[in-house]
């Protein structure tokens, strides 16, 4: 949930918390600002959601359920979650690292030059956090939704109030989504302003369409309650259950920074926040009535930076394009594999082509709908690869991406996890998500997808 592409060299944790990717100092709710017209907020979404020039950074941010190594399916205590963290706030870290409401950890790693550089920096912070985990007998297991445990939240803050008040309101979703999820989340540069396959038009078309097929790939979470859902990423089924205003993406009918201007300011506001006490909730309020009525106070700058970082669509811009569809990923470096195909993909002039081509033709079974809340996206969510268009566009875009990793720097070792991971689930039309169902069920799990 926190988004820290921007991050930098850090000796410390900090609570989750979306960064407001349109200020260049944090906000301060308490201190007096100007109020901001309907119109100053569409150029401000327009003209910063999307810095544009050659792909050059990557950065990644990863989620983990802490969970007891004797025993993972016992529940994990505040009392020990609060120790844990007192003691990573006393080891040197490069990446951000952030604690989600229901007590899941993130690493958000600095903007890299190249792909290994990112994956280098990460690897290095998840070793050292791990160190400090087994010393109190925790570790991290990587699912996109906790197998085992209902939702409990372990921040309590105002605005974690605030949010679950408002996701209650479209059902239980809301509650799993701050407090059972965990992802890997790929940050990419805009791309360039001229068409072409690195083009932001292009790569913003292509990041929802290639989307559903990174999330029948990567999908790892058909448990909850540790009973299947029927789901295979159950993760993304919150998402799309949170609803459209909340969760949902933009309409794909016009360019990038129109269409997710009008999406900023027709979305729900999740709350008005206050100097002290609880954070108001309003119901029913769009971003653009309270620029244009005032009411019941006039919307500032740091007030659209917040808005913004409560809105969650599959593909959100923040100066770049944060992935957010992809479930966390199983095993100590299963998530170098995401970010790695991603990368190439997109920052690959062959492969972003070649990825194109191949999901060109799943489009139309979006039916004009933005994402997650199209057929598309639902398949891909309960299917995974066993969807045989889905199957073959992620035999297509895997093969593209393994052979352009070399050209991007990778290592023998990271180009071989990506080889193993298209052996052993792509080309055989399998996901994490199955394995979780064969030990939970056995080899007839799948029935559970009618």
């Amino acid at each position: 949930m926190s988004a820290r592409h921007t991050g930098s060299r850090t000796d410390g944790m900090v609570e989750s918390q979306e960064d407001p990717y349109m200020s260049d100092t944090p906000s301060d709710c308490t201190a007096r600002r100007t109020a901001l017209t309907e119109a100053e907020v569409e150029a401000l979404v327009r003209g910063i959601c999307f810095k544009t020039g050659p792909p050059r950074t990557v950065g990644v941010e990863v989620e983990w359920i802490i969970h007891e190594l004797r025993a993972p399916r016992l529940p994990v205590t505040p009392e020990r979650l609060a120790a844990l963290y007192a003691a990573l706030r006393t080891v040197h870290l490069d990446s951000a690292l952030t604690v989600e409401p229901g007590g899941q950890l993130e690493l958000s790693s600095p903007p890299a030059a190249s792909l290994m550089e990112c994956i280098g920096t990460v690897s290095a912070d998840l070793d050292t956090v791990r160190a400090v985990l087994a010393q109190d007998g925790l570790g991290l297991v990587g699912v996109g939704n906790d197998p085992w445990h209902p939702p409990r939240r372990f921040l309590r803050e105002p605005r974690y109030d605030a949010m679950e008040a408002c996701l209650d309101r479209t059902g239980p979703a809301g509650r799993a989504m701050m407090c059972t999820s965990a992802s890997v989340q790929v940050c990419l540069d805009a791309g360039h302003e001229e068409p072409g396959p690195l083009g932001l038009g292009r790569r913003w078309w292509l990041a929802h369409q290639l989307g559903a097929v990174l999330v029948a790939a990567f999908a790892n979470s058909p448990l909850a309650g540790s009973e299947p859902t029927g789901w295979l990423s159950t993760r993304q089924l919150l998402w799309t259950e949170i609803g459209p205003g909340r969760a949902g993406g933009p309409s794909l009918d016009t360019d990038a920074r129109t269409a997710w201007a009008r999406h900023v300011l027709d979305a729900p506001v999740m709350c008005i926040r206050r100097d002290s006490g609880p954070w108001d909730v309003p119901d029913g309020l769009v971003f653009r009535e309270w620029a244009r009525t005032g009411l019941p106070r006039p919307p500032t700058r740091e007030d659209l930076d917040y808005h913004v970082s409560t809105l969650f669509p599959p593909v959100r811009p923040r100066g770049h394009l944060e992935l957010r569809m992809i479930d966390a990923q199983p095993g100590a470096d299963g998530w170098i594999v995401p970010l790695a195909v991603a990368t190439a993909l997109f920052d690959d002039p062959e492969a972003a082509e070649t990825a194109y081509r191949a999901v060109k033709p799943l489009a139309e079974r979006a039916l004009s709908l933005p994402a997650p809340h199209n057929p598309l996206w639902r398949e891909a969510a309960r299917h995974g690869l066993a969807d045989p268009e889905l199957h073959e566009a992620a035999m297509t875009c895997f093969t593209a991406a393994l052979e352009a990793l070399p050209r991007l720097g990778a290592t023998a070792e990271v180009t071989g996890a990506v080889a193993a991971y298209l052996d052993r689930y792509v080309m055989r039309g399998r996901c994490p998500a199955d394995d979780l169902l064969d030990r939970t069920v056995g080899p007839r799990g799948k029935e559970v997808r009618t």
